[in-house]
């Protein structure tokens, strides 16, 4: 029988990050961008990545996997599915758009 000491969860306890991982962290947030061709690079890179999403919710099997667990479920404050009506939480939401994105 377990105790309170060894549940069988999984631990919330994470190691730190590598450092390569903490560089490029770093690089990201505190690198200013002033470069004109990556603003227009990353907004084009955006309304493709869309543009796929949104061409993969015309497939019935891209569809179907997607939504909420239980059916017409809202999380308030949710993650907004564009394309959709769904508003779902974090988890769900993140795959969703992963799904859409990556259909094609």
């Amino acid at each position: 029988m377990a105790t309170a000491s060894h549940g069988y969860g999984e631990s919330a306890v994470r190691p730190e990050p590598d450092q390569v991982l903490k560089d490029i962290a770093d690089y990201v947030h505190d690198t200013p961008i002033t470069s004109e061709l990556a603003f227009e690079t990353a907004r084009l890179c955006l309304i493709d990545t869309m543009g796929c999403g949104l061409e993969g919710l015309r497939f019935d099997a891209c569809s179907r996997l997607m939504g909420p667990v239980v059916p017409g479920t809202v999380v308030p404050n949710g993650t907004k599915i564009p394309g959709t009506n769904y508003q779902l939480d974090p988890i769900r939401g993140a795959f969703n758009i992963g799904t859409m994105i990556r259909w094609l």
